[in-house]
């Protein structure tokens, strides 16, 4: 199970690169194994400003649809079109190409609450 000690995590499996004031946000190794085959990600926020804990966006796979969160407050600034046409890119680089949003932070203070690696492997169990 591959959980970078350089990003930040979240209870609901996002992960968080911190970048400035912006963050990418992508789902974990571990939910992209749990999800199976994804095979559509749906952004429809792009240029909007959300709270954190708010739905952004859905992940389908074969079995389910997964909805994700916004680990922070922000607006989402940018969407990783490349998963319209290569939704895959989640289960093969989660960490990389498979990256979905990127968000310009509205209250950076809320990221203190985001998990280290360490608390995300004791939360799965890893």
């Amino acid at each position: 199970m591959n959980i970078p000690s350089e990003l930040k995590y979240t209870k609901d499996h996002e992960w968080v690169k911190v970048e400035g004031d912006q963050i990418t946000v992508g789902i974990t190794d571990f939910a992209q194994s749990e999800l199976g085959d994804i095979v559509y990600v749906e952004v429809e926020t792009l240029d909007e400003t959300l709270e954190a804990d708010e739905v952004f966006g859905t992940v389908e796979a074969v079995k389910t649809v997964s909805d994700l969160f916004l680990p922070v407050s922000g607006e989402i600034v940018s969407f990783n079109e490349d998963l319209e046409d290569e939704p895959e890119k989640v289960n093969t680089d989660p960490y990389g190409d498979g990256w979905m949003v990127k968000v310009k932070v509205s209250d950076a203070s809320q990221l203190d609450n985001l998990l280290s690696a360490d608390d995300y492997k004791a939360l799965i169990g890893a």
